[in-house]
């Protein structure tokens, strides 16, 4: 690996890449703060896919990617007067120091757990007006919800066992198959939210994190369906032509290739 010598080269060398982008090409000098936004949204997404697929190589190149844009906010920061790239390196190493008192003061732990809380009392001592403040609103609603009780679990609100959590899913199942028989359509889709909640905070207990479960999921499934159509297209079929018995000899047969 590179020495930290080497590193800061490098990222010297981006630096300087980034400031004659922005003086010469056309498109980087159109670039705002909010035009950037979407497109550091989509590279985040694909470092997440990449990461789902341990594709290490992957990772490297979409790592760049994100990186290339904290660079280049940073610029516009810089540009605006309002930040540059080492007011936003030393912002978030102040903040590292300042929430790992035990490593950076005299407080000791036990565990990853009491870290946690240590680390929400003190945002909340730093201003915060709730544990629940720091969450972004336009997260997609299943990280949503796993950040929602990870964070009130790191002050104490929480299930003691895992199967009280279980008893609670069954609970909410419950509920939402009674609305589901007495046809109550406008409670169908608020207990059918608690059911998901409810597994979203076991998968928690139990160690799984939910969005990277149903995510491998549906990278399952693909590829199970497209073994399927290539399967049907080598006969000569049409999916919409099949029987489902026809299409369910192929499915199972998939799963062997894609567990």
């Amino acid at each position: 690996m590179n020495s930290r010598s080497k590193q800061l080269e490098a990222f010297n060398r981006l630096l300087d890449i980034m400031d004659e982008l922005r003086e010469k090409c056309p498109w980087d000098q159109k670039q705002t703060l909010e035009s950037l936004r979407h497109l550091t949204i989509e590279e985040t997404y694909e470092l997440a896919d990449a990461i789902l697929e341990n594709d290490l190589g992957e990772i490297k190149k979409e790592l760049g990617d994100v990186l290339l844009h904290i660079v280049f906010y940073a610029k516009i920061g810089s540009e605006k007067k309002a930040f540059d790239i080492a007011d936003v390196a030393n912002t978030i190493s102040d903040k590292l120091i300042s929430r790992h008192p035990h490593i950076y003061g005299d407080v000791k732990v036990k565990n990853e757990e009491e870290v946690k809380q240590n680390w929400e009392k003190l945002k909340l001592k730093e201003g915060n007006s709730s544990v629940l403040e720091g969450v972004p609103k336009s997260l997609p609603a299943l990280v949503k919800a796993n950040r929602i009780q990870d964070k009130v679990a790191g002050v104490g609100f929480d299930w003691e066992e895992p199967q009280q959590v279980w008893e609670k899913v069954q609970e909410e199942l419950s509920e939402l198959n009674e609305e589901i028989k007495n046809q109550h359509t406008e409670n169908i889709e608020k207990e059918f939210g608690d059911v998901l909640f409810s597994m979203i905070n076991y998968a928690r207990f139990i160690g799984v994190n939910p969005e990277n479960a149903l995510e491998k999921t549906n990278k399952k499934f693909i590829k199970r369906f497209q073994y399927l159509e290539n399967a049907a297209k080598k006969e000569g079929k049409e999916l919409s032509n099949m029987s489902l018995p026809e299409m369910d000899v192929h499915w199972e047969n998939s799963k062997e290739f894609y567990k």
